[in-house]
């Protein structure tokens, strides 16, 4: 019943993270990832929100989250869920699309989850070169993984259907937000700098991102103390640094979103620097 997560950088895919982990209690919050998160559940069941649909996934079974989706995720036995997961960026997945000759656009999985054992055994076998450090190995299965996947499960992105003046004011919005990390204006505030009225940007926004602009705040928040832990810089200079109110804050979010605490993250990813 013991839970345990690691995450760690992929030793020869760039742009890509790989977790593996074991929760019984834990359970994520509504976030969102800038990349993909692709995953096998290998014993057990997660079960998770995804834009408002509950999906349950069971031992053998893949999971596809697809880029800036929200998304939960918590035990749907109370054994918990063991599984073995794979973040690749848009542009490492987008790539490995281009070459098979892929329409040109954001790949996008329609379905969260799907039984396919064959892309199941190679995720498997990919994810456990890639624990074992084999560079070559992990590269050349990883690669193939994505490429099936895509092949089998992928489709072109469909676009949001959102009117233009919603579409024009959630755009602004979210580059307000992105520049103001530590001091965020408050929903009446943000509104009136896009030109909008606050319910109709709260709807507007809720409908382009899944999230309220407070909820989605927070996830960005996680996504540059991700970037900034990766730099080196101590955790405590980064809850100041995109906005938390201290190393505390900064810690429960965290965990809630990417699964492990922002020291493990570092230490996992090798990049601690003594003085900053």
């Amino acid at each position: 019943m013991k839970e345990q997560a690691r995450f760690w950088r992929h030793p020869a895919v760039p742009e890509t993270d790989l977790l593996k982990a074991r929760y019984v209690t834990h359970r994520f919050s509504r976030h969102a990832h800038d990349g993909y998160a692709i995953g096998l559940i290998v014993s057990g069941v997660e079960e998770f929100d995804y834009r408002g649909t509950l999906h349950r996934a069971a031992a053998g079974e893949l999971v596809l989250v697809n880029p800036d989706a929200v998304h939960t995720g918590q035990a749907g036995t109370p054994g918990g869920w063991a599984y073995r997961m794979l973040y690749p960026s848009i542009d490492a997945l987008a790539a490995v699309a281009e070459e098979l000759g892929a329409p040109r656009g954001t790949p996008h999985f329609p379905e969260q989850v799907v039984r396919d054992d064959r892309v199941a055994a190679l995720l498997g076998q990919a994810h456990r070169a890639a624990e074992r450090g084999d560079a070559l190995a992990a590269s050349t299965l990883s690669r193939a993984l994505f490429a099936r996947l895509l092949s089998r499960h992928a489709t072109p992105r469909p676009d949001a259907v959102l009117p233009a003046e919603g579409r024009r004011a959630v755009r602004e919005a979210l580059a307000l937000l992105h520049e103001s990390l530590v001091d965020p204006p408050a929903l009446e505030e943000l509104a009136g700098a896009v030109g909008a009225r606050p319910f109709a940007l709260l709807r507007a926004f809720k409908a382009a991102t899944g999230m309220p602009p407070h909820a989605y705040l927070t996830s960005l928040r996680v996504r540059q103390a991700r970037r900034l832990l990766l730099a080196g810089v101590r955790p405590a200079r980064v809850a100041a640094e995109v906005g938390f109110t201290d190393q505390a804050h900064l810690n429960r979010h965290f965990k809630r979103i990417v699964g492990v605490p922002p020291a493990a993250y570092q230490r996992a990813a090798g990049t601690y620097k003594t003085g900053l």
